[in-house]
């Protein structure tokens, strides 16, 4: 894979949107602010919005003044981000606008470009197509493209071959925000930086994996663009399936986009499908009814929406990874709207000592080791070990599970949260695809989710209610229990 160059023009499609003012502008100011950003970097924002220049400048700075705290602040960084900017209103369905807004990007760079499609996938065809005719799309530019990528392989596939009309795939930059956190490239760390894990990794010493993504939300607002997701496609084709692979993958030869992610396609492809016969054994769907979020009466699904709806706001699934290393080993993935808490954790459960040299009621007390990896709401990786109990028994010794707790904001005090997209811009600004999502790991993902879908709909499974507040359906449970594990509260 050829290396870039650093880009010197940023290009934002739906700059004035939701995206960028929660999380795209936020992570620019932050870059600014550590001097992380090439010195001659312009930043172009465009989207259907008639701003000017100043007009943007005052969304940008209302934006900084409502997602960054007071005390990460300061002036000199904000007029060091307003400095660079620039905004050119486009629509893709305007030619003229498109021609102006190709023109403006010839007159801003002085080198690479990167477009950032912040907007609806649909457009991202189009625009990458409306660039490269008025010769704005050739060498030195990369795209960004944010998920999802369809809604289906079909869709997917759609989409795939209308950008890489304008642009090869070495220069598309799917962006899994998932894969910007920071506990994520920790998992990475974990894996392969310690002699420890490595030898372990593996289907003789794992009993079992668990990836869990809560949320405490309902749809927000989103009822209309959710219910024509759902869960299924709108968390666990991209970030779950992403959090599995990397659990999975065999090691990389080294830490670069072409080998990482040919490691996580093989994951993909290895996936047992869940198809027609698989899905009412290996899958549970759920829709949340009225119940207690925090403590607050909150209303369920439908009520949210305004009408009864067949799709579904949770999803638990016993998966299988059919190669050498996992053979046997069930990666148990979940995820949902209105759980107990906001959290996005791995759980890899190690199988039990062969045998205890302590009788009696020890024996008992022997748990299998765990290793935590929590990504939210705080990042830490929690080891569990079993230790002796302190105090005299007659009895013999008696042991209770421990963990050796690494607490990042113990350990790193002093470093700041980022926001995942931080990581993503400074390695997209700099040419660096490691953290992205290739072509064929997109459609790859797809088809094993529609397979599962497509299952649901033949077999006439609807999702089953559970009360807001709740892990989800009981179904959910028995899907762990059936095969002696239970779901890491």
């Amino acid at each position: 894979m050829t290396h870039a160059a650093p880009a010197s023009l940023l290009t934002i499609f739906g700059a004035t949107g939701d995206l960028a003012r929660r999380m795209l502008l936020p992570s620019l100011y932050s870059l600014q602010a550590e001097q992380l950003l090439p010195a001659n970097l312009r930043i172009l924002g465009t989207a259907r919005s008639e701003l000017d220049r100043e007009g943007f400048a005052n969304l940008v700075s209302a934006s900084i003044a409502d997602r960054i705290a007071a005390a990460e602040r300061n002036d000199a960084a904000l007029r060091g981000l307003l400095d660079r900017l620039d905004y050119a209103a486009a629509s893709v369905d305007d030619d003229a606008s498109m021609a102006a807004l190709a023109s403006k990007v010839q007159a801003l760079r002085d080198g690479d470009v990167l477009y950032h499609m912040s907007t609806a996938p649909k457009f991202y065809g189009p625009a990458c197509q409306s660039l490269a005719a008025h010769g704005a799309a050739g060498a030195g530019t990369r795209v960004m493209l944010e998920k999802p990528i369809g809604k289906d392989l079909a869709s997917a596939i759609a989409i795939n071959d209308s950008v890489a009309m304008a642009f090869d795939e070495e220069r598309i930059y799917r962006v899994d925000h998932y894969l910007g956190k920071e506990g994520v490239q920790n998992l990475i760390a974990l894996r392969f930086g310690n002699a420890l894990f490595e030898p372990l990794w593996n289907a003789r010493h794992i009993e079992q994996v668990q990836i869990t993504v809560g949320e405490t939300v309902g749809v927000e607002g989103r009822g209309d663009y959710y219910d024509d997701s759902g869960a299924l496609r709108d968390m666990l084709q991209n970030h779950l399936l992403q959090l599995l692979c990397l659990v999975a993958m065999e090691p990389p030869a080294k830490f670069d986009p072409t080998a990482v992610r040919n490691e996580k396609i093989k994951v993909l492809r290895s996936l047992r499908p869940i198809g027609r016969e698989q899905v009412a054994h290996e899958s549970v769907a759920g829709q949340y009814t009225a119940g207690a979020s925090d403590g607050v009466a909150v209303p369920g699904y439908a009520d949210e929406l305004g009408r009864s709806s067949r799709t579904e706001t949770f999803v638990a699934l016993r998966a299988h990874v059919d190669n050498w290393r996992w053979s046997g080993v069930p990666f148990y993935l979940r995820t949902g709207k209105r759980l107990p808490s906001r959290s996005t954790e791995i759980y890899i459960q190690f199988r039990k000592v062969p045998y205890s040299i302590f009788g009696g009621r020890t024996a008992s007390d022997m748990q299998p080791n765990g290793l935590l990896i929590r990504l939210q709401p705080e990042e830490r990786i929690e080891l569990d070990l079993m230790a002796k109990t302190p105090g005299l028994d007659r009895s013999g010794l008696r042991l209770s599970q421990v963990g050796l707790d690494l607490d990042f904001h113990e350990e790193f005090a002093n470093a700041r949260k980022r926001i995942a997209y931080e990581r993503l811009y400074l390695d997209a600004i700099e040419g660096n695809g490691t953290l992205f999502v290739r072509r064929d790991e997109t459609e790859a993902a797809w088809q094993w989710v529609d397979a599962i879908a497509d299952g649901w709909r033949a077999a006439g499974i609807t999702p089953r209610p559970y009360p807001a507040g709740t892990w989800g359906p009981g179904a959910a449970v028995s899907l762990t229990e059936r095969h002696g594990h239970g779901w890491r509260e």
